[in-house]
């Protein structure tokens, strides 16, 4: 059993009830369209961060996603026009305290709305769940200058390891830290705890090098993912992004990330053809996020455990 008490399990799973109804009310009240892709794929979403579960069809290999952003995009490119997804996704070896390897996400696609008009949507679905809280708004670097006290864009890796290790970070997972990597320890260690602990805090101009599937710009003195994330109390509920519609810089990316799953060990992932070929025809302007909605229904119920809001987790499977 998870540590609720039958009384507590059964007031979460209703109140989980009531707010997938009320998730589905805020799409329908704005006409986004409910949609329901495929979980089960040829082909695989590309993170050198995030591992898949594979699936054996008699003797052919397929993929659970880690979200129904490719599939989305797709519809996308037959004119579709606005959608959400609120359904089950997949991770191998996310498990833990906020992980459970199947969980439940809330993504959606917005056509010609503006980026910030977007953020301010994703913020408005957040409050269904924790209420009218305030939101503000902080960049990677200053973030990083805040709480870590380093400007990124001016630091080599060797200035990022030297400001680890002043920290006292342990640094004794890897002996090869590249830059990238070194930034992802100091804001998960650092700056990630600091984070909307009295609101909803929007961390966005991301390094281009953590773009992903969004588009950049130059912004001062340095290039910039069009992406934002939003965190309440150090707890990350939202990544989202102005999205890449160019499909040969799509390419480039998919085969970055292979090689640097490649570097850490991990195997290669086939890549979707078929939402490469759907960016080359066209898909229109837009805007994506995926949100937690786990972590939501757990931070409005005050509860320490994924399992508790879930009718199962992990372990009592």
């Amino acid at each position: 059993m998870s540590p609720a008490s039958k009384t507590e399990k059964i007031a979460y799973l209703k109140d989980r009830a009531f707010l997938l109804e009320k998730v589905r009310s805020f799409f329908s009240s704005k006409n986004i369209l409910e949609v329901d892709t495929p979980l089960l794929s040829h082909s695989s979403p590309i993170d050198e961060h995030i591992d898949i579960m594979q699936v054996d069809l008699n003797g052919s290999t397929g993929y659970l996603h880690t979200s129904p952003e490719y599939a989305m995009k797709r519809l996308l490119a037959l004119g579709i026009g606005d959608i959400y997804q609120l359904g089950h996704v997949f991770r191998l070896g996310e498990i833990g305290r906020r992980h459970n390897p199947e969980f439940t996400m809330i993504e959606w696609y917005r056509v010609g709305m503006s980026f910030p008009a977007f953020i301010e949507e994703t913020l408005d679905l957040m409050k269904l769940f924790l209420g009218p809280l305030p939101s503000s708004y902080i960049s990677y670097r200053e973030a990083l200058k805040t709480y870590a006290g380093i400007d990124y864009v001016k630091a080599s890796a060797q200035d990022l390891l030297e400001c680890a290790s002043s920290h006292g970070i342990d640094l004794s997972s890897s002996s090869d830290w590249s830059k990238e990597s070194l930034l992802d320890l100091l804001v998960g260690t650092l700056v990630e705890p600091h984070l909307g602990k009295d609101n909803l805090l929007v961390l966005m101009d991301y390094p281009a090098s953590q773009a992903a599937l969004a588009k950049t710009e130059v912004k001062d003195d340095e290039v910039v993912a069009k992406r934002f994330e939003v965190y309440y109390q150090g707890v990350e509920l939202a990544n989202g992004y102005l999205e890449l519609t160019d499909s040969e810089e799509q390419r480039r990316r998919f085969v970055e990330s292979n090689e640097k799953r490649k570097k850490l060990g991990k195997e290669s992932l086939p890549i979707d053809e078929h939402l490469l070929l759907a960016l080359k025809q066209g898909i229109p302007e837009c805007c994506g996020v995926a949100v937690g909605f786990d972590r939501l229904v757990m931070l409005r119920n005050k509860t320490k455990d994924i399992s508790e809001i879930l009718s199962f987790g992990w372990s009592e499977i």
